[in-house]
């Protein structure tokens, strides 16, 4: 069957609670919903939002005008971690090896989505962070040690060494796990870390090492945006 113009290749993660839809190509765009529809529409709602973040690295992202753009290549089980909130499931295709033209147009879109998220924390600088309907919510110094603390398990989950300077310097630790994922991202492409760790625990591969690292800068580029006062 011949593929429609415009359409968008997605899997979907579905646990018991809580369903993502994840666009295959563009690494940061996921979205969740209660079902698999309320995903598919949460994606579609956040493509404009996800052409922003992109729109300075000129990579011909158009978001779609409704969630029949969408086409469904994989269904995933999800687990605790789905339902929790988080993308927790590699599909099929991230077992693919990544061609050198495919890891730099990944590291555009890291460095797309780190630019947004920067951008997002610098606005909120002496501004409050709205709370959540029980009082909830991190401050902005807290979110960004949770980015830097994500960005650390990530860069172990690959596979790649990162530690502290300046544990009290959380902006300039935050450049320097930046830098880390790059180099780590590119000997991982050639194959310079090994697929298992030492105890025997398969790592993340690069693929899903970009998805997890987009998404999650995004989400709270996101989260910060909309919480503002």
């Amino acid at each position: 069957m011949p593929r429609r113009s415009g359409s968008i290749d997605v899997y979907l993660e579905l646990g018991q609670k809580r369903g993502f839809a994840v666009a295959l190509e563009w690494p940061g765009w996921a979205r969740s919903g209660k079902d698999e529809a309320a995903a598919l529409q949460a994606l579609c709602d956040y493509g404009p939002r996800y052409a922003r973040a992109l729109r300075a690295a000129r990579l011909g992202f158009e978001p779609p005008a409704d969630p029949s753009a969408f086409i469904v290549v994989e269904r995933l089980k999800g687990t605790a971690t789905t339902d929790f909130g988080s993308p927790g499931v590699s599909p099929a295709a991230d077992a693919k090896p990544l061609s050198p033209a495919e890891l730099g147009r990944a590291q555009t879109i890291l460095r797309a989505c780190w630019r947004a998220f920067d951008t997002a924390a610098r606005a909120a600088v002496g501004r409050e962070l709205r709370k959540g309907p029980r009082g909830g919510g991190r401050s902005l110094d807290a979110i960004l040690e949770h980015v830097l603390g994500a960005d650390e398990a990530y860069l172990g989950q690959l596979g790649w060494p990162f530690t502290r300077d300046d544990p009290a310097d959380v902006a300039g630790e935050i450049g320097r796990s930046r830098q880390a994922m790059l180099v780590g991202l590119a000997a991982a492409t050639r194959g310079e870390i090994p697929a298992r760790g030492p105890r025997g625990g398969l790592r993340w591969t690069p693929r899903y090492f970009i998805r997890r690292v987009a998404w999650h800068t995004l989400d709270h580029a996101w989260e910060i945006e909309d919480r503002r006062i």
